[in-house]
């Protein structure tokens, strides 16, 4: 096993509630997927959703038991973020802490690099 730094970090919290969401669907070969895709205010938008399937190429990430699976595409303009969680006044949601992020929108689900 190396000792090299993951590329993509999975935060506590953020596995702690794929963690619930898991159980309460009942299907522990669930895994959270995040994906990048074209569009938002700031020219790419964080997609998140629960996938059983990995693809060829695909990285995972375990944290706490649960895994995080993310494409090579994807993958690119992601390296070196944490995939967090938060709940607050404006409700709960996942959302990525991306240090390749040049600019980003007020709700944070877009950025450009």
């Amino acid at each position: 096993m190396s000792d090299a730094p993951l590329p993509l970090e999975f935060s506590e919290a953020a596995a702690t509630k794929v963690k619930t969401l898991i159980q309460e669907e009942e299907n522990p070969n669930l895994k959270l997927r995040v994906y990048i895709t074209g569009g938002g205010c700031s020219g790419f938008q964080y997609g998140f959703t629960f996938d059983e399937n990995v693809n060829e190429g695909d990285m995972e990430i375990e944290k706490s038991g649960v895994k995080l699976v993310v494409d090579p595409m994807s993958l690119q303009y992601l390296m070196g973020g944490v995939v967090d969680y938060t709940e607050g006044l404006e409700g709960s949601r996942f959302f990525v802490n991306n240090p390749n992020a040049t600019t980003t929108c007020g709700c944070g689900a877009s950025f450009s690099v």
